[in-house]
């Protein structure tokens, strides 16, 4: 046997079994180049989330402060056409209610828009209640304001219940629950007693 066809063949073995180990090194780089990429991808994705949140947070307290606001000039202005006495005391409890809530919200609504407790004028425009003052206007010239103010004043609670529940769901924020949940008691209080007016008149 020649030697140095021996001595080749040693050579060209040595190259092929360190061969699988220079891809084995490959592929662990590889893999922790993925491992890297996916962990800053989902980190971005997290904090963007976190920021539309805020965002979107920012928006719903603003509609939630307008609604009250909106609700607080309509239950006003009820005092002087609810017929029924104890609808009426109902009436001023959740105006007294809403006239708090009014107040209490500027320091969410302030800690959500950097500083600056403003409600956007397209959203107040939108949520300036026109149409459920009409409604019930149209109710005292029909002679049936009162019973038109419990269905009306009953859905207004509901939708504003609902809102506030999507609220509490996506903040971190303590002192924004606590609002949330005692405005959302407060609420709650006079829906009841406007349910048993409903349940009285049926």
């Amino acid at each position: 046997m020649n030697p140095q066809q021996e001595e080749y063949s040693i050579d060209y073995l040595n190259q092929i079994s360190t061969a699988p180990k220079k891809q084995l090194i490959d592929k662990k780089m590889i893999f922790i180049i993925i491992v890297a990429v996916s962990a800053v991808i989902l980190l971005l994705v997290t904090v963007l989330s976190v920021g539309r949140g805020e965002s979107s947070n920012y928006v719903k307290l603003q509609t939630l402060s307008a609604r009250i606001n909106t609700l607080g000039i309509v239950t006003n202005d009820a005092k002087k056409n609810i017929k029924g006495s104890a609808l009426n005391t109902t009436n001023t409890s959740l105006n007294l209610f809403l006239t708090d809530a009014s107040r209490d919200i500027e320091n969410p609504l302030a800690k959500a828009g950097g500083g600056k407790a403003k409600i956007e004028k397209n959203i107040e425009t939108k949520y300036n209640g026109e149409e459920l003052k009409q409604t019930l206007e149209d109710a005292r010239l029909n002679g049936v304001y009162d019973r038109t103010y419990i269905r009306e004043i009953s859905y207004e609670l509901e939708t504003l219940s609902a809102l506030m529940s999507t609220i509490y769901k996506s903040t971190n924020s303590k002192s924004l629950k606590e609002f949330l949940e005692t405005t959302d008691s407060n609420l709650l209080t006079i829906r009841n007693q406007l349910d048993e007016f409903n349940d009285s008149s049926s």
